[in-house]
């Protein structure tokens, strides 16, 4: 025998339930088995509803229960042809003449007592099963219908009613044992020994499907909902999150009593008493193979299951005269139950100085009062503080019978929450090993999840939530170099690159899931208008564990946002030099905020673009060495400018080639001042462990005066014409000397100068041409023979390579 149970979503319509008939019509084929049936879809919250609108006199509750009538009559006429529908339309029809008259009464009363609202509720349970089963007897199926009520006997506590299993199995046998045929039974309901209506609670028909397993000793329970089994996680706050294969009747209490909402533990109890296995199915994917519960312990993964509880408060009792005061505690949980008040999770220090308590939040007033009403002379006398609440909290679970002696399983859970910034407000761990719990925010809730889940089941597979703002060249670089590596990252590499965010000077957008790298969304007007403090918030709001704040622009508004970034613990990776080339101060203040937070602030492709100059010389300061003197050619557009003009064309031809070829600023002033190579190499200074301020260093600027001062680009390169007689001299007085014309930095005893300089032919330097930077680096280690860096040093490609080299970086550190 087995039981099978369909929850409303799966009878909601005609179409699903011709594929609930379907199943059951293969079940057949095979073995013996009964059914138990939910009210269809949403019926059941329209009768309570319109018994309150009855309650409170609104008379459009005639007008809901015509409609809930017309649809009950509707799926008559669907499943069940002209010839056989009278017998059930009058039943129909005679149940909505009850109800009918029964919300009349309660129209005249106003009264809606529990007993009253179980009777109203009990028809969602007795119409649908009724008609269900005269549905597939029309089909050729022998068909009983059963009304629960007949043999499930409980208490008189409506709305929750406790079942006399002894009566109960006993009348459930006997009626098996006279009645042949499929048994269609109602779940949700039962009677009280007087013949009162009663409901069995929070998810009654999968309780009701229990009920007769535990009974007949079925060989399988079966129940068919709308998901394929117990999920990891909850499914609409873990994307990634999937279905468990199997359980054990621990685990899945564990689960559901933290908010796992596929299953109950009332629904287990009588299941789990006789061994009987559990079966989670998927009526919308029949052939998945759901989640099995049984008593079994499965190797595999050291957790199941992630749950949780919102709407959490946190009672505190504290006081010293908690400490060594025998049955203190037993005071206050005696108190608490009196008031009804149930509590979710304990926590007590092994001071005893404080117990915390983790309550629904609706019952936190309730609780306090009670507390301080039991210690009322304590708190007068000073002996006990009075009690405090805490609000907006969220209870999070990890569960799993693996984590029995298997160290490890604590440290993963608060490491991956506290990398995330998810301050835990109370812990608490049975002996059995079998479930670690933590209250947190209810606003990190999300964000716990997903690095929970992340670091127990995707560890594997490390997920960047990445917000890019600055989608010019270089960001949409970015964005395709993600897009064309992300299979790749994700099989080789185990690392998933999502862009959540994007935003220009002009718009912004975010997307929860992801863009669609693939194709490439295009701000426009149809979205908001950039605000970078509500950018933040937003980046903020959204919580996503590994976050990574992308800054691909050249602003100093954005760099001012540095700061509050790293507070909210999101990593920053950056070619924008803005911020390290600020005041010291700054500088130290970021480096410091990262190093509290735990986030990473990369920003290789500050100097250089994507050569591997800030890392080296990290890792060098890092192992002891020294560094004496740092010359460098920093700016491809300068190094491309003065090797084009060995060619013998006019300079200001070849600045306005440059600007052509995208390697100068919009402004080429910008890149002749010199004060981009002076942000840069005083970047490098203090990455050097120098004190530098960018007012210590001497820069020679190579934008004559009278073209400093033209209005336009336009006017700029007139007036630069005016000059090239002068730039040519220079070339030739150094090519005279067998020498080269190079812009280049150089930082010697705390002093840095940027200017042009004529280098003999044999100077490293002489060899660049076109875009290439070089960097040489004289240390205590590469004294005699300086180390060389070299390569393009602008483009963005290369920059853009940079910077997606930092954030694969990023992702490599989340594995620590």
């Amino acid at each position: 025998m087995k039981i099978i149970k369909f929850g409303g979503s799966s009878v909601a319509n005609h179409d699903n339930i011709k594929r609930v008939f379907s199943i059951l019509q293969e079940k057949l084929k095979r073995s013996e088995i009964a059914v138990v049936f939910s009210a269809f879809g949403g019926v059941t919250e329209s009768l309570l509803e319109i018994a309150r609108l009855a309650r409170e006199g609104d008379e459009t509750y005639r007008d809901l229960l015509q409609t809930l009538e017309e649809k009950h009559l509707m799926l008559v006429r669907q499943l069940i042809g002209v010839h056989n529908q009278s017998t059930v339309m009058t039943y129909v029809k005679v149940r909505f003449k009850e109800l009918e008259d029964l919300f009349h009464g309660i129209y005249l009363i106003k009264e809606n007592s529990p007993r009253t609202l179980d009777y109203v509720a009990s028809f969602g349970e007795r119409l649908s099963a009724f008609i269900l089963a005269e549905a597939l007897s029309a089909q050729g199926v022998r068909t009983q219908f059963l009304d629960a009520r007949d043999v499930i006997r409980t208490n008189d506590r409506f709305g929750q009613a406790k079942v006399d299993f002894e009566t109960t199995n006993s009348q459930i046998k006997s009626y098996f044992g006279k009645h042949e045929g499929l048994k269609v039974i109602t779940g949700f309901i039962a009677s009280t020994a007087k013949g009162e209506t009663t409901t069995l609670g929070r998810s009654g028909s999968d309780y009701t499907a229990a009920i007769f397993a535990g009974a007949l000793e079925a060989t399988d329970l079966e129940i068919w909902t709308d998901v394929s089994g117990v999920l990891t996680s909850d499914p609409r706050l873990v994307y990634t999150a999937f279905t468990i294969p199997q359980l054990s009747y621990s685990e899945a209490m564990e689960l559901s009593h933290f908010g796992a909402k596929v299953i109950f533990p009332a629904t287990m109890q009588p299941a789990m008493k006789r061994s009987i296995p559990i079966y989670i199915k998927n009526t919308f994917e029949p052939e998945n193979p759901g989640t099995l519960i049984n008593g079994e312990v499965s190797a595999g993964p050291l957790i199941k299951g992630i749950s949780s509880i919102s709407n959490i408060s946190m009672v505190t009792v504290q006081g010293a005269g908690l400490m060594d005061s025998a049955g203190a505690s037993s005071r206050v949980f005696k108190a608490l139950a009196e008031a009804k008040v149930t509590i979710l999770l304990i926590s007590q220090a092994s001071s005893e100085h404080s117990i915390c308590l983790a309550i629904k939040s609706h019952e936190a007033l309730l609780a306090k009062e009670a507390v301080e009403k039991e210690f009322y002379y304590e708190i007068k006398s000073g002996e006990m503080d009075e009690v405090t609440l805490l609000h907006n909290l969220a209870t999070i679970a990890v569960v799993g019978e693996n984590m029995k002696h298997n160290p490890g399983a604590s440290g993963r859970m608060f490491r991956a929450l506290g990398r995330n910034n998810i301050n835990v407000a109370a812990i608490a761990q049975g002996s059995s090993e079998l479930n670690i719990s933590a209250v947190i925010p209810q606003a990190d809730l999300q964000k716990a999840l997903n690095a929970l889940h992340e670091a127990f089941f995707l560890s594997e597979n490390k997920v960047l939530h990445v917000f890019l703002v600055g989608t010019g060249l270089i960001g949409q670089a970015l964005i395709k170099m993600i897009a064309n590596q992300q299979e790749k990252l994700r099989g080789d590499n185990e690392l998933d690159i999502q862009i959540h965010g994007l935003a220009n000077s002009r718009f912004m957008a975010f997307h929860e899931d992801g863009f669609d790298l693939k194709n490439p969304y295009q701000l426009s007007e149809a979205d908001e208008k950039t605000n970078l403090n509500r950018f933040i918030a937003k980046m903020e709001e959204m919580n996503f564990s590994n976050s990574v704040f992308v800054d691909c622009t050249a602003s100093q508004d954005v760099a001012e946002l540095y700061s509050e970034i790293l507070e909210a613990k999101v990593a920053i990776v950056t070619p924008n030099k803005k911020a390290n080339s600020g005041s010291m101060e700054n500088y130290l203040a970021l480096k410091r905020i990262a190093k509290k937070r735990g986030v990473k602030f990369l920003y290789e492709t500050n100097v250089a673009a994507g050569l591997p100059v800030i890392n080296t010389l990290q890792d060098l300061m890092l192992s002891g060495d020294k560094v004496i003197r740092i010359e460098a050619v920093l700016s491809g557009s300068m190094n491309f400018i003065f090797s084009e003009l060995e060619k013998g064309d006019p300079f200001s031809e070849v600045v306005k080639l440059a600007k052509e070829k995208g390697y100068t600023e919009p402004d080429p002033r910008d890149d002749l001042s010199g004060m981009d190579v002076a942000r840069k190499i005083l970047i490098l200074g203090r990455e050097a462990e120098q004190t530098l301020e960018f007012d210590n260093i001497t820069i020679q600027s190579m934008v004559p005066e009278d073209c400093q001062k033209a209005d336009t680009v336009a006017e700029f390169f007139e007036k630069l014409k005016g000059h090239d007689q002068s730039f040519l001299d220079l070339l030739k007085s150094a090519e005279a000397n067998g020498e080269k014309l190079r812009f280049m930095a150089t930082l010697e005893n705390g002093e840095a100068k940027v200017g042009l300089n004529s280098l003999p032919n044999s100077h490293p330097f002489s060899s660049l041409s076109g875009s290439d930077n070089m960097i040489l680096l004289t240390t205590d280690r590469y004294l005699d023979r300086p180390m060389i860096i070299r390569g393009p040093g602008a483009g963005a490609d290369v920059t853009a390579a940079g910077v997606f080299a930092d954030v694969i970086r990023i992702g490599n550190y989340t594995r620590e």
